[in-house]
């Protein structure tokens, strides 16, 4: 397919509260526009030919900051959102564990049948990610594709490109306004860098 630049959209206050935030269309706080204004500088030298960003605002942003000063369109993608954690939105762990004490045992256990009430499974939310991968194919191995998402969307787009199985997507960390490199080839794909956040503290 092509060189695929992800990232993750900076912080925002739910983050920064460790209240879920999946379709929950929470913005940027200071923090993180600071932080994209640090990756614009690290993405200068880069030449990006497309750039593909989840719809809710604080990955638009990410996107938007992310390219500031290029002619480059966004085109903003429904499945590169969040997972979708339904009536647990905008809960901590804790406040899911009073509520809904199954529900967090499963997310503790890291379950394969993992599924949020009145929002998705997690086998509905992989094929929706796979539904957005196949838009990469028609890129090739000479395209330099920016792809700005959230943490277990990203994490599950590394995964499926690798080969690994999805179910373990909670094995690698995506730090808030993190840069992952993967270079994709008709035969092989290569995981160039994970979770780049260096620049951050410049």
């Amino acid at each position: 397919m092509a060189r695929l630049l992800l990232v993750r959209h900076g912080l925002t206050d739910h983050n920064v509260d460790r209240r879920v935030a999946g379709y929950t269309d929470i913005d940027l706080n200071e923090e993180g526009l600071r932080q994209v204004e640090k990756l614009n500088k690290r993405l200068a030298d880069e030449t990006i030919d497309a750039v593909y960003s989840s719809d809710l605002q604080r990955a638009v942003h990410t996107a938007k900051g992310s390219v500031s000063g290029r002619e480059v369109t966004i085109e903003t993608c429904y499945e590169l959102r969040e997972m979708n954690f339904g009536e647990a939105e905008e809960m901590t762990f804790a406040e899911m564990n009073e509520k809904y004490p199954d529900l967090a045992r499963s997310v503790m256990n890291v379950d394969s049948g993992l599924s949020f009430p009145g929002g998705e499974s997690f086998a509905d939310f992989v094929d929706r990610v796979r539904v957005f991968l196949k838009t990469l194919e028609k890129f090739n191995e000479d395209h330099t594709i920016l792809v700005v998402s959230h943490g277990a969307t990203l994490r599950v787009i590394i995964c499926e490109l690798l080969g690994i199985d999805p179910n373990h997507w909670y094995q690698l960390g995506i730090d808030n306004a993190s840069l992952s490199i993967v270079n994709t080839y008709e035969h092989r794909t290569i995981l160039n860098s994970l979770n780049e956040t260096s620049y951050l503290n410049e």
